[in-house]
């Protein structure tokens, strides 16, 4: 089944999605980061085949978000690691968990419990405002245009809306 393509909508979402929203992608990052770094070791935890695997292995390293690194020269074999990208994406599957513990938890309970190893707590990914540390919700975050608002896929009725809204005032 092909997916939709969000290449040309103008939004990070989109964006992201683009790079990271296939379904295998998060795991394959889940994975990487929790230490399988061979394409044998993915393909056997994931249960996911091995001509699947090696095409989002492929796009990961082309938008870099992971990079090979070869650990034998004859027959050539690769590790998989995460790029600064990747490792800034890590944090934001921590919080797709936090709420799937919440609302989709599977049988038994949440499969793995987080700690801080700054601190040693056991702890509950959250999103908070960079500048005051508290929680953001939805009824505590108003989303204004940005720098590089404009109307486009994706963008269309938010940025009439926006631009109805700043003609009333």
């Amino acid at each position: 089944m092909q997916r939709t393509s969000f290449a040309e909508m103008h939004c990070s979402i989109g964006q992201s999605l683009e790079r990271v929203g296939e379904w295998w992608t998060p795991l394959i990052v889940r994975d990487i980061h929790l230490g399988l770094h061979r394409f044998d070791d993915l393909a056997e935890n994931l249960g996911i085949s091995r001509n699947l695997l090696t095409r989002r292995l492929e796009a990961l390293v082309a938008d870099e978000i992971v990079e090979r690194r070869a650990y034998r020269e004859r027959p050539p074999r690769y590790e998989y690691h995460l790029t600064a990208a990747g490792r800034e994406l890590v944090p934001v599957l921590m919080a797709l968990m936090a709420w799937g513990d919440k609302w989709a938890t599977p049988a038994g309970g949440p499969p793995v419990r987080l700690v801080h190893d700054d601190c040693g707590a056991h702890f509950t990914p959250q999103v908070c405002c960079s500048a005051c540390g508290e929680s953001v919700t939805t009824e505590n975050v108003t989303a204004l245009p940005g720098p590089g608002a404009a109307s486009g896929p994706g963008t269309k009725v938010l940025a009439r809306r926006s631009a109805l809204a700043q003609h009333a005032e």
